[in-house]
């Protein structure tokens, strides 16, 4: 069974895979640099027990994460409890399986290129993969499957926490789904307005410029907890794909097995 690690600015994704790429069990975890193998483990091995994964079963590892201070426990994890060496997105001697046509590779987020491989694997290219996480990444997939680049925009809470912060006469709130007036008669409503139509616009904003930068037609595809909540406002979204990153770190790991053996 494969251990598969999604390592992210928020939240951490562990999830278990059997030969077949069939998902097992999946957790998620806030991210915190400060925890250690030994607390992972306590974690991560009881819920395993929730779902009747053995813990003994797992027999190989990978992980991508675009938080260096977290990767030291992460790896400890693998090597400590489960006596496997983890493959890790980025580092030398892993193949992706698609080539990195931008200016300074060693710069692009390992989540962004994981999406971008399970992306075309899925649906082909060319296309445009939006990452609704801390950040909101658009990244641009060539027909070929070769990642070039992409735009990255601050993501909708880390928005609506900075105006917190910065307003002190507005009230902390969260989107809820899509607000029935734009106008807004109230400040709260103003600013649920203001926040989700504004981070539609933004979506299709971009995606319309990114199309007419790039020239061939190109499909859409969301992932990330919001995606659902925008997509049903965002025309421009063709398809929502919530497992993207864990089918992409499935599909390396055996491209990346099988080379070796």
């Amino acid at each position: 069974m494969l251990l598969a690690i999604d390592a992210g600015n928020t939240n951490i994704l562990f999830a278990v895979h059997d030969s077949d790429g069939v998902n097992l069990g999946s957790w998620r975890t806030s991210t915190d640099s400060r925890r250690t193998a030994d607390e992972y483990v306590v974690w991560l091995t009881q819920l395993m027990k929730l779902e009747n994964v053995k813990p003994g079963q797992i027999d190989a590892a990978i992980i991508a994460s675009v938080v260096p201070a977290a990767m030291f426990a992460l790896k400890s994890l693998c090597r400590r409890y489960f006596q496997i060496e983890p493959m890790v997105v980025g580092d030398p001697g892993v193949e992706i399986g698609i080539d990195v046509r931008i200016a300074r590779p060693d710069q692009v987020g390992a989540d962004r290129l994981v999406n971008g491989v399970a992306a075309f694997n899925r649906f082909g290219g060319p296309l445009i993969v939006i990452d609704f996480g801390t950040a909101t990444t658009f990244d641009v997939i060539a027909a070929d499957g070769a990642y070039e680049g992409g735009v990255i925009a601050p993501g909708i809470n880390l928005s609506l926490e900075a105006l917190d912060r910065a307003a002190a006469k507005l009230p902390r709130i969260a989107l809820k789904g899509p607000p029935e007036r734009v106008i807004g008669n109230a400040t709260v409503p103003a600013m649920e307005s203001g926040a989700y139509w504004g981070y539609v616009g933004l979506i299709e904003g971009i995606v319309s410029r990114i199309k007419d930068e790039y020239g061939p037609p190109m499909k859409v595809i969301a992932t990330g907890g919001l995606a659902p909540l925008f997509a049903q406002a965002a025309d421009c979204i063709d398809e929502i794909d919530p497992d993207i990153t864990m089918r992409g770190l499935c599909h390396i790991h055996r491209i990346n097995a099988e080379r070796r053996a």
